[in-house]
């Protein structure tokens, strides 16, 4: 069951670009990642899914619904974190989440506790007397005290030192494990990497990929790196698929994109000292469909 369905969702601010042909889905209980630059069209196509400003062209389905037509009715089961947070500045923070969780038919106390306390996050402050980090905390507790069934987060670490992204990462695993379905859009890539199942990329408001990031990475370029007893001549590697070869005295190492078995057949004709293997990682990936020109 897809939980978010995207068809050729476009949407442009008079003449220029937002989004073009936008088409993905976001499966039930799956955490999904969004990456692109700044400028990218991440945050244009998540408010566009959300029905906060609306398209050119295109629909948006939430649980199966449009939303817009049945926005009121979806946005109770969603909980959304954008990329900057705007408070009442004379509130405490208790106050303000208290307001936010009139919204929803439920009492939301203990899970507000509980949040907080992963959170540190100090719920008699007042929201002006808050850092930034600290106002990105009240937006993470704010869009998960409901306890939603999708959760949609843009940028959702900035602000948030390294102790507590660690927190916030482990709090939406939970999520997702009690079943809520995660939609997360990122440009840092190595947070995308640890928590998604899928990716798409984006590219001037326009899909370049979607893919699982083990495909992503299974099709990606490999690094290899060899050690040997002698010197060797680096054209014995001037094969298909080998690029950026280097020689630094007895260790050569390249890039690889191609049959595994066909260039270890070529590594076992030689002696070796030691060889090592590496997949790339997602920004590698990411700066290949961005160097390339798609």
């Amino acid at each position: 069951m897809n939980v978010v369905e995207i068809n050729h969702l476009t949407k442009y601010y008079g003449k220029k670009r937002g989004i073009i042909d936008v088409n993905f889905n976001v499966e039930e209980k799956e955490i999904f990642g969004f990456i692109g630059p700044n400028g990218a069209g991440k945050s244009t196509t998540l408010r566009t899914i959300l029905g906060l400003i609306y398209p050119t062209g295109g629909s948006a389905k939430i649980f199966g619904k449009d939303s817009i037509q049945y926005g009121p009715e979806i946005k109770k089961q969603i909980g959304y974190l954008p990329s900057e947070v705007f408070y009442y500045d004379k509130m405490r923070v208790k106050d303000l989440l208290k307001y936010a969780a009139s919204f929803y038919q439920k009492d939301c106390r203990k899970r507000i506790r509980e949040l907080a306390e992963i959170m540190d996050l100090d719920l008699d402050k007042r929201i002006d007397d808050l850092s930034f980090g600290n106002k990105k905390k009240v937006g993470i507790v704010q869009g998960l005290l409901h306890e939603p069934k999708l959760i949609i987060l843009d940028e959702p670490t900035g602000g948030l030192d390294p102790l507590m992204q660690q927190k916030f990462f482990e709090l939406l695993q939970e999520e997702n494990k009690r079943g809520a379905t995660i939609l997360l859009s990122s440009h840092i890539l190595g947070e995308v990497q640890r928590l998604c199942d899928r990716v798409a990329i984006i590219k001037e408001g326009k899909i370049v990929e979607l893919q699982r990031i083990s495909s992503l990475q299974e099709r990606a370029y490999k690094k290899i790196k060899i050690q040997v007893p002698e010197d060797l001549d680096s054209n014995y590697f001037q094969i298909d698929g080998v690029s950026n070869v280097e020689v630094k005295q007895n260790i050569i190492s390249f890039m690889y994109k191609g049959n595994v078995n066909a260039i270890m057949k070529k590594i076992s004709e030689i002696k070796i000292v030691n060889i090592w293997i590496e997949e790339p990682d997602l920004e590698e990936i990411f700066l290949h469909y961005y160097e390339r020109g798609a």
